[in-house]
């Protein structure tokens, strides 16, 4: 029955949020016809936790309540926040950043309030962090129309590395040359 722990390590692998035992049996039951107990399950888990315990593997089996994933270990923590924070800073648009920046700053806003401080519609800024759950609808305005009202989310903070709203810098922590549009010309002028 070696072929069950793999196939449990296989779900634990494929689900991408912590998986419990009650879903793990359930599969098992619907694919194998197998009612494995609790107990079964669990010694199964911890066979599969033990082997990644080896130094040699760079993630291990967590537990989280009566959940179970695969995460990283600690030691290569440094070396995927960068590869995360590279990758996915390429994935936003200026226009979609500038978007973001105004809902994280001043949530929850409107998308009224949004293009009148942008000077432009954001539409399409808008839809796109909404579809990377980046944003979420957070309520209506009691205004006119009662327009939706946007704030960031959970995934908002682990797409920067912070823990809370409190650890965006202040306006007052940029840089001057963070506000420069375009590039600095090497020709000087004479």
């Amino acid at each position: 029955m070696e072929y069950i722990s793999q196939h449990i390590e296989a779900l634990i692998f494929a689900a991408d949020q912590p998986i419990s035992i009650e879903d793990i049996q359930g599969c098992l039951e619907e694919v194998f016809g197998l009612a494995l107990s609790e107990e079964e399950v669990m010694s199964r888990i911890e066979e599969i936790s033990n082997r990644f315990v080896n130094e040699s593997f760079a993630f291990e089996l967590i537990q989280s309540g009566n959940c179970f994933q695969f995460l990283t270990k600690p030691a290569f923590h440094g070396t995927l926040n960068v590869f995360l924070r590279n990758k996915t800073r390429k994935k936003l648009s200026k226009a979609s950043l500038e978007t973001l920046s105004i809902i994280a700053y001043k949530q929850p806003v409107s998308k009224l309030e949004l293009e009148r401080i942008r000077g432009v519609n954001c539409d399409y800024a808008v839809q796109k962090l909404l579809e990377k759950e980046l944003i979420l609808i957070s309520g209506r305005s009691e205004g006119p129309g009662r327009p939706l009202l946007y704030a960031t989310g959970d995934k908002f903070l682990h797409y920067f590395g912070i823990n809370s709203l409190k650890d965006l810098p202040l306006p007052k922590e940029f840089k001057e040359h963070e506000f420069t549009a375009g590039e600095e010309s090497d020709f000087s002028e004479n």
